[in-house]
């Protein structure tokens, strides 16, 4: 079986089109129509690297590690894969996969960075006009850290004459690239594993005609592609945030047409068949439901958390069913290796370096590597109804919180605000605070939250 994993980086679950939305989505929705539907999946560690960190070692890790590189220790995901045959690529545009502190390459292949994206320093030649129209600054501090990132990205940009320029094509036609290359010159059509990790919708929100215009033909005002994070009061005005939530919008479609253009392809080689498909991302976006506009704030609000998230089984359990139990990005990984078949814990195995640095003077270890999530396939095979009682979510050292259908606790580490409960029922958009008026079980959901902690902690 081939396994084929695609992110659609800040993808929020309120603007893909098979959870209700009215963005169009076709090619996700098609997808879905073939998968399973995860309805209450929500992310664990974040943001961007920390929530790979998660997939790639299917461990949580918000307790106990920031942003960091992946540690000596860590048995990833495409290292299993690859001790078990498996030819696979990581295909990407998120730049900061492509420090290379961070070994985002480790076990895989072919390793496919496409360049350009956001504040990435792809083009660095300062003599390139840019039109600085579409930014805002806030005429603060701030200006001295945005103004740089804002005109880098425009530096990138002064490349792009067309559509296929953008940065969704591009990686969607290098991991066309790989399989075509994988199966027509190698003559592979199994034990694939490829990797595509868009960086859309991921800002800046500035996606070509006519996507641009799609969620907001009348609007005449200053287009700002890339708001300074922070609060929206006193910095952009309601409107502003609708159109900018409609250029976000775009971008969702823009992106979903290359991931259809993607999965035509694997239809078109052979592999549909044969191959494990999921479709996720690592977290969503504010536009300004709490006050502030982008990830500005560790807060472990519905808009940020809250994740899409398909997987289309090619025997077809779970095929066209929606299901709502709470599931987790430290699931995916132990989904991926029930699939196939590969037992855990697993067993990483190593040799010490030593100063000689000679192959006899390097002494095997040995340690076996537990996961923390659970295979979903049972949910989706309808053997059991959920696989956790609550779902945990956290930014390290900020913001730690707990939920479950009916409420979510946040509780701020930090010291920086008090703990915050909402009822979900009645308050979807977690906008009003009831922690004062239930305190028994804010604080029995502290509890269970630290206990969690204190639990993966011992072990």
């Amino acid at each position: 079986m081939n396994v084929i994993v695609v992110i659609l980086d800040s993808l929020r679950v309120d603007h893909v089109g098979c959870y209700g939305s009215h963005v169009q989505t076709p090619n996700i929705d098609r997808l879905a129509q073939k998968g399973t539907l995860f309805a209450s999946a929500f992310s664990e560690s974040l943001p961007t690297l920390p929530t790979r960190t998660t997939w790639w070692t299917g461990r949580v890790n918000f307790p106990f590690r920031r942003w960091q590189p992946f540690e000596l220790g860590d048995l990833m995901l495409a290292e299993v894969l690859w001790d078990r045959g498996y030819t696979s690529a990581l295909v990407t545009d998120v730049y900061h996969m492509h420090k290379p502190m961070y070994n985002c390459g480790r076990g895989f292949d072919t390793t496919v960075f496409v360049r350009g994206q956001e504040y990435d320093p792809w083009i660095v030649d300062e003599h390139i006009q840019v039109d600085f129209s579409r930014h805002r600054l806030k005429g603060n501090a701030s200006d001295a850290l945005w103004r740089p990132r804002f005109e880098q990205y425009l530096r990138n940009m002064s490349v792009v004459k067309g559509e296929e320029d953008y940065f969704a094509p591009r990686v969607a036609k290098e991991a066309i690239r790989w399989l075509d290359y994988v199966v027509r010159t190698q003559g592979r059509k199994d034990r694939l594993f490829l990797w595509v990790d868009f960086f859309d919708p991921h800002e800046p929100w500035d996606p070509p005609d006519p996507w641009r215009s799609m969620y907001d033909l009348d609007y005449s005002g200053q287009e700002i592609i890339d708001p300074v994070a922070g609060d929206v009061a006193g910095y952009m005005t309601p409107r502003e945030v609708e159109h900018t939530k409609a250029l976000y919008a775009g971008e969702v479609t823009f992106a979903d047409k290359w991931v259809g253009v993607l999965l035509d392809r694997v239809r078109e080689l052979g592999l549909w068949d044969n191959t494990l498909l999921m479709l996720t991302s690592d977290h969503g976006e504010p536009f300004g439901e709490h006050g502030y506009i982008r990830k500005a704030r560790p807060y472990n609000h519905e808009q940020l958390v809250h994740i899409p998230w398909i997987v289309r089984h090619p025997d077809g359990p779970g095929a066209g069913r929606q299901i709502d139990a709470l599931v987790q990005t430290t699931d995916l990984m132990p989904t991926i290796l029930d699939a196939l078949h590969i037992p855990w814990p697993l067993k990483q195995v190593y040799r010490a370096p030593t100063r000689m640095m000679f192959p006899q003077d390097m002494p095997v270890a040995s340690q076996e590597v537990d996961l923390h999530g659970s295979s979903l396939l049972p949910l989706m095979k309808g053997d059991v109804d959920r696989v956790r009682q609550y779902a945990y979510t956290g930014h390290h050292g900020r913001q730690w919180s707990i939920r479950n259908h009916q409420w979510v606790y946040l509780l701020n580490i930090d010291g920086s605000g008090g703990p915050e409960l909402y009822h979900l029922p009645s308050d979807p958009e977690e906008q009003h605070n009831v922690v004062a008026n239930h305190p028994e079980l804010a604080d029995a959901l502290e509890l269970e939250l630290r206990r969690w902690v204190a639990r993966l902690q011992a072990g």
